[in-house]
């Protein structure tokens, strides 16, 4: 026989280092003589040994250096600890009084008796602090080592550094999904807020940490917004432009016009920060585009206006977007682009309408001023129609006289191939129709399905146009 008790369940001693508390581990020892008491006697080896107390039965204290948090080497010391074990004399302890305290020192003296040795004890410190410290240096074995050897009831995966940073928010800031991912086997408080109120998946979703959100996701982290924070993840992701974390926060349920505590939605961001493709995924998920924010009650349409962001007020009318729709200061979009300069932003806002409406009436005179004062002459409609097809195919000679004197597309077309020589043909405008081809239109211009204006006059038998063209 080579030794008188087992270690369990291993060889190693966990020390749980906690600041303020003491810092101890319990170790284990089973007699394995069946038949027989065993004494035993546990002592510290190595440089460190005045760090650490023993106390029977197996308790083992270590004592922190003055003015340190954390051992000066872990999780691994190179501390151990020294066995002694010997078989007590006779077959039972005759003295009550007798205890693990009074055993006789020379009990394990070799001279006397058989000593036996187990000089393999080992320590390895665990607790918040030692697993903060590791996780901010990104050391992701020792971490799953000492959650490993850390007893479950201390939620060791719930610890919080010193400045009350949970290990996800540590492991979150250095970008390692890998740590992330460790943690979470470990089945860690998800909604535990960091010091500034965020959340884990608000911290990743900040940091457009694309996958450390998904593995958040998957664990169930709540995609609303905590009442006590100004903004939720939605709103996160919409500032930082962060699209594809936007798309997987939608497919958990995020509400696409929540609002911020300030009473802004996710598109109203987006639209400040000019994040197009976050625009569209939010209008495509249900995103109102006419939801005015609290503070003065513009919309996005206002705030695109106001930014001279023609693209996205494009889309933003495309999707529904109300232009009339006054802020609390009473001003549209239009307004707020003219107090900005952004011409160019004119006829969609205001002058494109206008300009329509005076090209159906043939009302000449206002079509110069439109155009003279930033309405676009080729600007089109969500038909494709410009101010000369509706000219055109009301039979406004005057109007269609105006709109080409100011260099207008003759040959523009509309969504189904049709240029204003085929609106004319269609709706038998013969005036137009001379005027037009004086002024150069293609005959041959074709539509999407291929019929010259020609072949239109013809199955429609205006056989004065036919002549014509």
């Amino acid at each position: 026989m080579d030794k008188l008790v087992s270690l369990e369940p291993s060889n190693i001693v966990a020390i749980r280092v906690e600041p303020g508390r003491k810092c101890y581990g319990v170790l284990t020892l089973r007699n394995v003589m069946h038949t027989m008491p065993v004494a035993f006697q546990l002592l510290p080896i190595g440089i460190n040994k005045t760090c650490y107390i023993t106390r029977p039965r197996s308790e083992i204290v270590y004592l922190l250096p003055s003015g340190s948090m954390l051992p000066d080497s872990f999780p691994h010391s190179d501390d151990s600890f020294i066995l002694h074990s010997v078989v007590v004399p006779g077959v039972v302890v005759k003295d009550p009084s007798l205890t693990y305290d009074t055993i006789p020192s020379d009990w394990f003296a070799p001279r006397k008796k058989q000593v036996f040795y187990d000089s393999g004890i080992k320590v390895v410190f665990v607790g918040s602090s030692i697993l903060a410290q590791l996780v901010a240096n990104g050391s992701s074995e020792e971490v799953r080592e000492v959650l490993e050897k850390s007893n479950p009831e201390w939620r060791a995966s719930d610890s919080v550094d010193a400045h009350g940073q949970t290990l996800l928010h540590l492991a979150i800031a250095q970008g390692r999904a890998d740590l992330v991912q460790l943690l979470l086997e470990y089945e860690p408080d998800v909604e535990a807020r960091s010091r500034y109120g965020q959340s884990a998946l608000e911290a990743a979703v900040a940091a457009g940490e694309l996958l450390i959100v998904e593995l958040l996701l998957a664990h169930e982290s709540s995609t609303g917004r905590y009442k006590l924070l100004k903004w939720g993840s939605i709103h996160l992701a919409a500032r930082g432009g962060y699209v594809e974390i936007m798309r997987l926060l939608l497919l958990k349920g995020a509400e696409s016009n929540a609002l911020t505590g300030d009473g802004q939605t996710a598109l109203h961001i987006a639209v400040e920060e000019n994040h197009g493709d976050c625009i569209r995924l939010l209008l495509d998920n249900g995103a109102t585009a006419n939801l005015c924010n609290t503070g003065n009650c513009d919309t996005p349409l206002h705030i695109a206006a106001r930014l001279g962001d023609e693209d996205t007020v494009k889309l933003l009318l495309e999707k529904g977007a109300n232009k009339e729709i006054r802020n609390q200061l009473g001003k549209t979009a239009y307004d707020l682009a003219a107090e900005h300069g952004h011409n160019r932003l004119f006829d969609v806002l205001r002058f494109g309408d206008s300009l329509y409406t005076a090209a159906r009436k043939g009302e000449a005179r206002t079509i110069n001023w439109l155009l003279e004062n930033g309405a676009s002459i080729n600007g089109v409609d969500q038909h494709g129609w410009t101010a000369l097809h509706r000219a055109a195919f009301k039979g406004q000679v005057n109007a269609v006289r105006a709109i080409l004197s100011k260099g207008a597309d003759i040959d523009a077309k509309d969504s189904d191939g049709y240029t204003a020589l085929h609106c004319a043909t269609e709706s038998g405008q013969a005036e137009v129709i001379e005027l037009l081809l004086r002024s150069g239109a293609d005959v041959e211009a074709k539509t999407n399905k291929g019929v010259v204006a020609l072949q239109m006059a013809y199955s429609l038998q205006y056989s004065g146009i036919t002549r014509i063209l």
